[in-house]
């Protein structure tokens, strides 16, 4: 169906095949056969519409986002012939077709081919299993010393008010006018510091009850790890579950009071992490380290926390000026418009499959932009 700020595109040239080439080149037949079967979703009978063919759909349905599903559907079909998938272009299916064909395919396939490409390649992190290699892997993040750089940001995306919608993400808040707004779905996302790819994602109806999608992405942290990230997204409750992957911290927690246990030379302070953020006395306080960094030219103290208490090894002001870095993952979000925190675009999808199905797809365009920009700038 149409939707707000759909356009009617152009004769397509090579510009728009060169892009779906793109698509083929970093995520290669092969790989996506391989994870299309491992859930299950490979077809038992021809259909116009392969499972294959809808993979590369729903990438470039995210990467021409403001055209039809038609129009689409007739770049991916030009496209893979160019690049040489197939000897002609097949017909062009109905939007009714594409519909059902997404639904067959549901979330699981984009969510495990994101999962292919954007782990880190890090000596830490062998490969799971056997699979054909894909074209875009991780790459190696920057670091600080002798840790990796992580960092944990996230973001809303707007999703079209249906029934369904509705019941899995809940109902559109008010905005300022007092109007209802769209229903939002949450991102929240690692990434590596440095070159900005993100390196696992969880999705999900809200991001601060229980913290619970940030949980979600604490396994995918080790010890080597300096982990940065903001109170909106973490709370102190979860530093005990974080210390337990190995991974060091550097949180922003807010105005959280903390008692002083020793004073360091550099100015920051040892204390006994005593509170899970309700105020509730823990049995086994964790030892933490505070730094109060100032924040801007009014003089409002960012309060963070880590676990390097070392102040020789990690010297106050070189870690309060490494937290700033932490923002330059939003800014890497908010290059896909997506994903972009505030933006006015909706997805297309009027079901949480489809919703989770897109996202998982704009994700992936995200990982191949990051990584084509970064091995340019690789001398």
């Amino acid at each position: 169906m149409p939707r707000p700020g759909q356009v009617k595109a152009a004769d397509e040239g090579l510009s728009d095949r060169l892009a779906i080439g793109l698509l083929v080149h970093a995520f290669p037949p092969d790989l996506v056969d391989h994870v299309v079967a491992e859930c299950g979703r490979a077809e038992r009978r021809s259909r116009l519409l392969p499972a294959r063919a809808v993979v590369y759909f729903v990438l470039a349905m995210c990467l021409f986002s403001r055209q039809s599903y038609a129009q689409v559907a007739r770049l991916v079909a030009e496209g893979l012939a160019w690049a040489g998938q197939g000897s002609r272009p097949w017909p062009v299916p109905t939007t009714a077709a594409i519909c059902r064909a997404r639904a067959r395919l549901g979330p699981e396939p984009l969510a495990a081919l994101f999962a292919e490409v954007a782990s880190p390649a890090s000596p830490a992190r062998p490969s799971r299993r056997a699979r054909p290699t894909p074209t875009t892997t991780g790459t190696e993040g920057e670091r600080y010393r002798q840790w990796r750089l992580l960092a944990i940001d996230g973001t809303s995306v707007g999703v079209p008010d249906s029934v369904e919608n509705r019941a899995r993400y809940g109902p559109p808040p008010a905005t300022a006018a007092g109007r209802p707004a769209f229903a939002q779905v949450h991102v929240v996302a690692l990434a590596e510091c440095g070159t900005h790819a993100i390196t696992r994602a969880a999705l999900g109806r809200s991001s601060h009850p229980g913290h619970t999608l940030t949980r979600e992405l604490l396994g995918a942290v080790a010890q080597g790890d300096l982990l940065l990230a903001d109170h909106r997204f973490t709370g102190i409750e979860l530093i005990p579950a974080a210390c337990a992957s190995g991974a060091d911290l550097l949180w922003g927690i807010g105005p959280w009071p903390l008692p002083v246990r020793a004073a360091l030379p550099d100015g920051s302070y040892l204390c006994d992490l005593v509170t899970d953020g309700t105020h509730r006395p823990r049995t086994d306080p964790p030892v933490v380290r505070v730094i109060e960094a100032a924040r801007d030219a009014t003089g409002l103290a960012d309060r963070l926390v880590t676990t390097v208490l070392d102040h020789e090894a990690a010297p106050s002001h070189g870690l309060a000026a490494l937290y700033r870095r932490r923002w330059e993952i939003e800014a890497s979000l908010d290059t896909l418009g997506a994903l972009r925190r505030g933006a006015p675009h909706v997805l297309r999808s009027r079901w949480p499959e489809g919703v989770e199905q897109e996202l998982w797809g704009h994700l992936l365009i995200h990982h191949t932009i990051r990584s084509l920009l970064h091995s340019a700038s690789r001398p």
